[in-house]
């Protein structure tokens, strides 16, 4: 179904995927039996938020995800299947035209150089592993990320926005040239999402 090049082995972990949990079954029947082959296929998904971010199976079912569903998707299999060693990252990283050129237009319009983002990825081995669209490569932004925790699955709603806006609150501080304040912040990063959906 999906043919793994070299490039996609290298640093990437690897199991097969027993009938564990609902995660794995779900994997299964779409004849993906093991890890590359999951995160290939999770990869190809279009990049688009889904309708019931709380149900990781909804990814399955819309066709699509986000870093946070997509990541957290892999994380459980991973669980589910007795791996332990891939980390959920919660990273912020300094969004701007060179690692996202999609957000050129919105940023450029609010004059910002960039602005403080949210990423969910995974680690393993020190080594990041993105699966968040086609095309991105853990180079594009790991050399802009300003702060980087390990969550779990379940923090990637709730918890992710608290700490992604208190994050935006200390920045803005730091940068009080910025003449925005925390709503407006939020709105621009909104438009800037809804650029790299389409």
């Amino acid at each position: 179904m999906f043919n793994v090049t070299e490039n996609d082995k290298m640093n990437s972990p690897d199991f097969e995927i027993k009938d564990t949990g609902p995660i794995s079954k779900e994997f299964l029947k779409n004849n993906i039996t093991n890890f590359r082959m999951a995160s290939l296929f999770i990869k190809e998904l279009p990049y688009k938020r889904n309708k019931n971010k709380d149900d990781l199976l909804s990814i399955f079912s819309d066709g699509c995800g986000t870093c946070s569903t997509k990541h957290a998707l892999l994380k459980k299999l991973a669980d589910e299947n007795g791996f332990k060693n891939i980390q959920l990252i919660l990273g912020i990283f300094k969004m701007n035209t060179r690692n996202t050129p999609s957000v050129k237009q919105t940023l450029g319009k609010y004059k910002l150089e960039y602005i403080p983002e949210a990423h969910n990825y995974l680690r393993y081995k020190n080594e990041i592993i993105d699966c968040t669209k086609r095309n991105w490569k853990a180079s594009d932004f790991e050399n802009d990320i300003l702060v980087e925790i390990e969550i779990l699955p379940e923090q990637i709603t709730v918890y992710k926005v608290a700490y992604h806006k208190e994050f935006l609150r200390g920045w803005l501080k730091k940068n009080n040239g910025v003449p925005y304040n925390i709503d407006e912040l939020w709105e621009i990063r909104e438009q800037c999402i809804k650029e790299l959906s389409n």
